[in-house]
């Protein structure tokens, strides 16, 4: 039988949501395909990329959170 694997399967694997059986299906399907093989690498170095990316939010929206705990009181339990 022939294994037929897409694009979200090689995610998958890059991500490590896959079985020890499909990891092997997997890899050998990216021997035998240089189309998926570079799907592949080009999917790491976007995780790779990705997992690069810091954010951090605007001043004024800190200053509003603390305000807002600032001025919260909790109601009491009924």
């Amino acid at each position: 039988m022939i294994q037929i694997f897409t694009n979200d399967d090689v995610i998958r694997y890059v991500y490590e949501e896959t079985s020890a059986e499909e990891n092997l299906l997997i890899e050998d399907a990216l021997m035998a395909e240089p189309e998926l093989m570079s799907f592949y690498l080009d999917t790491l170095e976007v995780k790779f990329l990705m997992n690069k990316i810091e954010r951090t939010p605007a001043d004024s929206t800190i200053q509003n959170i603390l305000n807002f705990s600032r001025n919260y009181t909790a109601s009491p339990s009924v």
